[in-house]
């Protein structure tokens, strides 16, 4: 596309140098920038990718967007507007011929739950035989090629090329994790979606956002920019359980629908039976009650797993189909996953990182315990603290609590776990600097009937250290390596 045509609709610029330029990519990534790229530069928290712009020139780009004039040597066009990334949003939108409304494209959002909802309708959508793409906090997804990422919700550019990727690849339907922060930043600006999901909204971020307000706001934009235009067929899902729903209802003019457990809801689970393997329970809905059988274990994947019913229902495939499909759904990966049920003890990851994540896990947990209940759970560095003592008396409803980090960056491994003891409410506890040695200790002290649970990451590849360097890390992994080192079985995939 010519960069001429490709800037039309910017009105408010100054161009130095010609826009007569062929443009076949669009990069926020000073490291991607080629020949035929346009670059655009943004101040971030830590870095201004501005002082990049004459590295990205040497290596052929030819167009930049920048926020101010820069002096730089070689044949290149700046482009200078007030904000870069908002309008890195409008260029990759038009260069990709807008991929989300190609797409059924399915938002979901909330403090828990995000990646288990979105995980359950590519699987529903899988199992339908359409083609399907996940994105979030698992990696992105097509049918069943993987690629792990880093962000729950990338940058604009990032999130509109995987958009295009998905389209390209033939997908019918796109669900995406939503964060706070992705919604506050604008990575999502100009997506079009024609479903959003609330799963439920508890302390969380607020290093980020300031006051629950302002998350709570933060999450609500999904449901504002469902949009205003009625001849489109879009909807809400909201969780009845959870009180900010209401608020959501009043955001957007498009048809809601609540679903919840304990709450009055259009949409109910009643006659609940739970076992490590599974739950059942009668789906409640004006149209009737159906039996459903699922492999997801605990009330709140029930809750789950009806937001993933419905987000699929309401754009044409009948709940009967959608009710016998569940009962054969894959495991949502590092989600409340048993590991090895052939293990003399039952070895459970899970994501929960927030005192509301870890009461719905340990509730869910515990009526299955026959032995003791060890309970490893880690504090992320540089986040929100005041959480921190909340998750420590919440863990200590566990027989034996181990306190580690958990991707500690750059804040002191030793006060993260202290902060962590100080809510414990009883003295059943260590507190482990190294998570690694966490996870050993919680196999060593574990006999066979014990159930071990590893909170925080899930199935999350690596542990976040001082200078924000990645290092490789596999809970699931170290804890299988430890506990068929004690009682047999194996061996650990690589």
């Amino acid at each position: 596309m010519n960069a001429q045509r490709l800037f039309e609709k910017i009105l408010i610029k100054k161009v130095i140098g010609t826009l007569d330029r062929d443009v076949v990519d669009i990069t926020t990534d000073s490291r991607t920038a080629k020949v035929g790229s346009i670059f655009v530069a943004s101040e971030g928290y830590t870095v201004d990718s501005h002082r990049f712009a004459q590295q990205v020139v040497d290596a052929g780009c030819r167009l930049i967007v920048v926020n101010r004039a820069l002096t730089l040597e070689g044949d290149v066009t700046q482009i200078i507007v007030p904000d870069t990334l908002r309008v890195a949003s409008h260029l990759a939108h038009q260069l990709y011929h807008y991929p989300s409304q190609k797409l059924t494209t399915i938002g979901v959002t909330g403090t828990n739950g995000k990646t288990s909802i979105a995980t359950m309708i590519h699987h529903i959508y899988r199992k339908l035989g359409k083609g399907s793409a996940y994105l979030g906090t698992n990696g992105f997804q097509i049918n069943e090629k993987i690629t792990k990422g880093t962000n729950t919700t990338p940058e604009t550019v990032s999130l509109i090329k995987r958009l295009n990727e998905a389209v390209e690849a033939g997908a019918e339907a796109m669900t995406l994790e939503v964060s706070s922060h992705g919604l506050t930043l604008g990575r999502l600006r100009g997506v079009t979606f024609d479903v959003a999901i609330f799963s439920n909204l508890t302390q969380d971020h607020l290093d980020f956002h300031g006051t629950m307000e302002a998350y709570g706001h933060a999450k609500s934009l999904l449901f504002s920019q469902l949009g205003q235009d009625l001849s489109q067929d879009k909807y809400a899902i909201v969780n009845a359980d959870d009180s900010f729903s209401q608020y959501l209802m009043e955001v957007t003019p498009y048809e809601t629908l609540t679903y919840g457990i304990d709450n009055e809801a259009q949409f109910m689970a009643k006659n609940i039976h739970e076992t490590l393997q599974g739950v059942t329970f009668d789906f409640v809905t004006p149209f009737g009650t159906y039996s459903v059988r699922s492999p997801y274990v605990g009330r709140f994947n029930i809750a789950n797993l009806m937001a993933a019913m419905l987000g699929v229902w309401v754009k044409g495939t009948d709940l009967e189909t959608i009710t016998r499909i569940v009962a054969d759904l894959e495991p949502v990966e590092g989600r409340l996953e048993v590991l090895d049920s052939d293990l003399p003890i039952d070895l459970i990851i899970d994501y929960a990182h927030t005192a509301d994540g870890m009461t719905k896990l340990i509730d869910a947990v515990k009526p299955f315990v026959k032995q003791k209940l060890i309970f490893l759970v880690g504090m992320a560095g540089e986040r929100d603290l005041t959480k921190t003592p909340e998750m420590g008396r919440v863990a200590s409803r566990a027989d034996y609590v181990i306190f580690t980090p958990d991707n500690p960056a750059n804040d002191d491994p030793k006060m993260l776990t202290a902060e962590l003891a100080k809510g414990a409410t009883h003295d059943n506890y260590i507190e482990f600097t190294d998570r690694a040695e966490g996870i050993k200790h919680a196999i060593d002290v574990a006999e066979p009937g014990d159930t071990v649970v590893l909170a925080s990451k899930g199935r999350e590849p690596y542990q976040i250290m001082p200078g924000h360097v990645k290092v490789p890390h596999r809970d699931d992994l170290i804890g299988l390596e430890a506990a068929y080192k004690k009682f047999g079985g194996g061996p650990v995939e690589n």
